[in-house]
């Protein structure tokens, strides 16, 4: 039997089975590609060669990003910038059927563009909205799917970490353009959960009963300027080539602080504690990531991603098709692994077989991601269908029929992103970021 055959059995069999009794993905990866290596290596040289990928794998300057917007994301969760987005996005959702679900939704987009986590978006603006929506007579699992389905926004609408790990393992591809190229199919996903929820609302007969004074309505608009400020400075500043999107962070992280102190919504003694969940949470997806290149290196090393392509295109040769297999494999690995494991893992398989039918990196990236941030609400791992429903005080069977609408139209939204390459790249040629 082929030696790439046999590995990748070894590799896709022992993996699937670790993640099913229980034992946590990073574990689960590392542990399948040690076993894996075992097969190409002999035991010295897997050891020796394991460790150096582990390093390997987290040293770059651009991964610096990663740590420094989860700790921004989290000063915000604290320090109460997240409050004031979620009081000017109810300004914009106040006129449309179902006004609290359509603020909800565009917090969601304004929080993530910030954070860039769909988790923490679903639970600092779901958590604050939802008391609202039922006072308000909404069922909470109307409330709690619209929640679910608008909170992955954040991880297409830039800064996103998903992508920032993209470019890194797809070789030269820019962080800026990624970025850049990330606001249309996330808005697009944004509109179009708010003419779902807007059908719905129509349905149930969802009617805001708060009024506000033209002099409150403006208050609220100069409390949340300085928190949508961040977006102007740290994505115009990438863009401008002002600086890059690590010092992007890094800066993000003193104007959340420095906003935060202004606010006095945080103490210094609080400090200690957001800097200790940052680094957990960090040292989660940065051991993930090491992990991960020990399983990229024996792909590469036994031609693993070769051989899918030859498989794949031993079945047709038609472009289309060849794409939506690919999607189709793509949606189904969302719905059962996290995000920056599948794009670690898959990039290395899928983005020559993309290339081959000359599709741009970029779009790839942004295709990729858009399938595993659909599953991320997907059963029976989503990450955030579970905190949307512990948020939402609901449980998954309840909430999963009021979400199918919103699984068609993203995934209608998805195929319009892999088949109309302008919806990625455009925005990036616009700002000479790409040829």
């Amino acid at each position: 039997m082929d030696l790439a055959v046999q590995t990748g059995m070894i590799m896709f069999t022992s993996l699937p089975i670790l993640l099913l009794i229980g034992v946590p993905i990073s574990i689960s990866i590392g542990f399948s590609s040690a076993l894996s290596m075992l097969m190409v290596l002999p035991l010295d040289g897997a050891m020796v060669t394991s460790a150096q990928r582990l390093f390997i794998g987290t040293n770059s300057f651009s991964l610096l990003a990663i740590p420094f917007f989860i700790l921004a994301g989290n000063i915000m969760n604290r320090g109460g910038i997240a409050i004031r987005l979620i009081n000017c996005s109810k300004l914009i959702g106040r006129r449309l059927p179902g006004s609290l679900a359509q603020s909800n939704i565009v917090a969601n987009m304004l929080f993530g563009a910030i954070s860039g986590s769909g988790v923490a978006a679903a639970a600092a603006v779901g958590g604050t909205i939802a008391p609202l929506q039922e006072a308000e007579g909404y069922k909470p699992e109307f409330s709690s799917a619209v929640n679910i389905a608008s909170a992955p926004t954040g991880m297409l609408i830039p800064p996103s970490n998903t992508l920032i790990v993209y470019s890194t393992v797809a070789g030269s591809v820019s962080i800026s353009a990624l970025f850049i190229a990330g606001y249309i199919p996330g808005i697009l996903w944004g509109l179009g959960v708010m003419v779902i929820a807007a059908i719905m609302a129509k349905k149930e007969n969802y009617i805001s009963t708060e009024k506000t004074t033209l002099a409150q309505n403006i208050r609220t608009i100069l409390d949340a300027i300085p928190s949508l400020l961040l977006i102007v400075i740290v994505i115009g500043g990438i863009l401008k080539g002002v600086f890059t999107a690590t010092e992007g962070s890094a800066i993000a992280v003193v104007y959340c602080l420095m906003l935060s102190l202004i606010y006095k919504e945080i103490k210094l003694k609080d400090l200690p504690k957001i800097l200790m969940c940052s680094a957990e949470m960090t040292s989660i997806v940065i051991f993930m990531i090491g992990v991960s290149s020990m399983m990229s290196w024996v792909m590469a090393f036994t031609n693993i991603p070769q051989k899918i392509s030859i498989l794949l295109l031993g079945i047709t040769d038609n472009r289309i098709i060849i794409l939506l297999i690919m999607n189709l494999l793509m949606l189904i690995i969302g719905t059962f692994m996290d995000p920056t494991p599948a794009v670690l893992i898959f990039t290395p398989i899928f983005l020559p077989i993309a290339e081959n039918f000359g599709m741009n990196p970029i779009q790839f990236g942004i295709m990729i991601v858009f399938n595993l941030c659909i599953g991320t609400i997907t059963p029976p791992v989503g990450p955030i269908l579970f905190t949307g429903c512990k948020v939402g005080g609901i449980s998954i069977e309840r909430v999963f029929k009021r979400l199918l609408p919103f699984y068609v139209v993203t995934t209608l939204i998805l195929l319009l992103v892999t088949f109309f390459p302008a919806l990625s790249i455009a925005l990036p040629k616009m700002f000479g970021l790409i040829k």
